[in-house]
């Protein structure tokens, strides 16, 4: 995950300073060092580092803040407070328009990710109550064409394309369209681009004089590093870029364009993402994306992502279930469902404050595990998985071959089960207690 080198060397600096009773001009000078390094490493850009740096030195010796804290609580209190500078202090919301049809005009470079970027804010629009409008622009790659089509017929949302057409063209028709239907927000995909092709600018140039563009989006790749400042300044001396998407954060990117670009540009982040599929989109909150970086997690985007993806009625019904003792092994399924919607057991892990790191090839066996015991509880029969209790040695056979396992995972699911109903029956007092 982007910026896991620089949590780690962060997380390593708050440890050693804690065991300091306060702060020093000698070991303030020793933690600065490595902070710098850390940054360094990380790829931010050298004048991010030297105005960072500055600026937790000039607030760490302040007498105001080493009187209230201790030495390790007031540096990591002041490092989120710089963190959260240097990502723009404030959540950027979309630039609607107060009537009438928004339009995003979202653009890039080649393999920055933008034509399924395109799709994933779409489909968060709409979940939103938007109704919006894909447009496929990209004339020169049949494949993005393809691909944006693909995408918005996966998430229900219509686009709009023309063959043998300007870009130009295919955008005028596309916002006619739109002022005669009911669609109000416009997302238009144009075609990844080298900033240094002019012929290829220019387009993006005459698309924006075309019709009022509501937002300008640049999306970068999280992995093309210091290089993104120059490429977010190429297309905002040509289009006046209003926002950033910032994709791949899922990946092994050191998270330093994220770090520098808001300060270099004065251009703010407005979303993020982190994998493949359409729902890998998250609204960019400065202040959360520090609290990641310095190891305190972000409960608030974890619960944003649990109401967004668990059924709010089915989880109610499964927790009555529980607190009435009710709770079988077609319930336990349902969880598990439950649970796959919410994505990998590593971008869970993420979000959550204090998790110990966990090695890859733990998570992967996690995740075998979790899809073993969903399919032992599908080969039995909906009367065995309400009624547990009829599991015999035959059923179990039976159960082991029609999934090509062993009776001894059968029987290893089982009491994986009755531990989950000792425990809820443990929990069933303080629940109760609770929904009173």
């Amino acid at each position: 995950m982007a910026f896991e080198g620089l949590q780690e060397r962060l997380q390593g600096i708050f440890k050693k300073i804690s065991g300091q009773g306060k702060l020093t001009e000698s070991n303030m000078d020793d933690m600065l060092k490595e902070i710098r390094m850390a940054l360094l490493e990380a790829d931010v850009n050298f004048k991010v580092v030297k105005h960072f740096v500055n600026d937790v030195k000039e607030k760490a010796l302040g007498q105001k803040v080493i009187s209230s804290l201790t030495a390790s609580q007031m540096v990591v209190k002041i490092v989120k407070e710089e963190l959260v500078e240097l990502f723009g202090k404030e959540t950027q919301p979309i630039n609607f328009a107060t009537i009438g049809i928004t339009t995003i005009l979202m653009c890039g470079l080649n393999g920055s990710g933008k034509t399924t970027t395109s799709a994933k804010l779409a489909k968060m629009l709409k979940k939103q109550g938007k109704n919006p409008l894909l447009v496929a622009a990209d004339i020169y790659r049949p494949a993005a064409r393809d691909q944006l089509i693909t995408l918005a017929k996966s998430i229900d949302v219509p686009c709009f394309t023309l063959e043998n057409e300007s870009a130009e063209n295919i955008v005028l028709k596309a916002i006619e369209l739109a002022k005669n239907s009911s669609y109000n927000v416009v997302i238009i995909d144009t075609a990844g681009r080298l900033q240094i092709d002019e012929q290829l600018m220019q387009e993006l140039v005459n698309i924006t004089n075309l019709t009022t563009i509501n937002e300008r989006m640049l999306v970068i790749d999280a992995m093309s590093g210091q290089d993104s400042v120059n490429v977010a300044n190429a297309f905002n001396d040509k289009v006046n870029i209003t926002g950033m998407i910032m994709t791949k954060l899922d990946s092994d990117a050191r998270g330093g364009a994220a770090l520098s670009i808001k300060y270099l540009t004065n251009i703010p982040i407005k979303f993020i993402t982190s994998g493949e599929k359409v729902d890998d989109i998250e609204i960019f909150h400065p202040d959360r994306m520090a609290d990641r970086i310095i190891g305190m997690g972000d409960i608030l985007t974890l619960v944003e992502n649990v109401q967004d993806k668990i059924d709010e009625k089915e989880a109610e019904k499964q927790a009555k279930k529980m607190m009435d003792g009710k709770f079988d092994l077609e319930d336990m399924l349902k969880q598990m469902e439950q649970m796959k919607k919410m994505g990998s057991l590593s971008k869970l892990i993420r979000f959550i404050p204090g998790m110990p790191k966990i090695s890859e090839d733990d998570l992967a066996k996690g995740e075998k595990e979790l899809k073993k015991t969903k399919a032992i509880i599908q080969s039995m029969t909906i009367e065995e998985r309400r009624h547990p209790e009829i599991l015999k040695a035959s059923r179990k056979i039976r159960i082991a071959k029609g999934c090509a396992m062993q009776v001894s995972d059968v029987n290893s699911v089982l009491k994986k089960y009755e531990q989950m109903k000792d425990m809820m029956k443990q929990m069933k007092p303080y629940m109760n207690k609770y929904h009173k």
